[in-house]
């Protein structure tokens, strides 16, 4: 019988002008062979509000700076259970979304995990991701995002000034999120 370690996650779905979805390459380290992608985010500190949590991974992951009150609400939520290292979780996560006009992504404040099991990032158009034969969590994502996108079509953050090359797709490796 799996014993599961319950945690609970706060993720971003950080979406630019060009509509497309910045998802964190990763893999297990217990499984290097399991390679996703994902959206930035992670576990929830003791005492910690999910939208405290959201934009707190969406810094240390990507080095924007949004406060909780500018993420607002979840605009989803889901449990699910996972290994990751030698632990099994089941993860109750909600999402936030968040709309910038383009973003650098900096990853200078990842942890050591993170350096571990996260090896890339990119913008993914929506269209893309959902012809992709890639694995990337949460499995519904594509339809998470067009349900988000519709149902707030005025989110988002502070303005954030196109940087460097965020327009390219694939930018150089990083270290990202906590477990999906």
């Amino acid at each position: 019988m799996t014993v599961y370690t319950p945690r609970r996650a706060a993720r971003v779905l950080l979406v630019d002008a060009a509509g497309r979805v910045l998802l964190l390459a990763g893999h297990d380290p217990a499984r290097p062979d399991h390679r996703y992608w994902l959206t930035p985010g992670g576990g929830l500190e003791p005492g910690e509000s999910p939208a405290a949590a959201a934009a707190r991974e969406l810094a240390e992951e990507t080095g924007l700076r949004l406060t909780p009150a500018e993420l607002g609400e979840p605009v989803s939520q889901e449990r699910i259970r996972f290994p990751f290292g030698a632990v099994h979780y089941e993860q109750e996560q909600q999402f936030f979304l968040a709309r910038v006009a383009g973003w650098e992504v900096d990853t200078t404040g990842f942890d050591a995990v993170e350096r571990a099991s996260i090896t890339g990032h990119r913008w993914w158009p929506l269209d893309e991701l959902a012809a992709t034969t890639e694995r990337y969590y949460p499995a519904d994502l594509p339809a998470l995002l067009r349900r988000a996108l519709a149902a707030r079509p005025g989110a988002s953050g502070p303005p954030a000034p196109l940087a460097g090359s965020a327009g390219s797709a694939d930018v150089g490796p990083t270290a990202g999120g906590t477990p999906c």
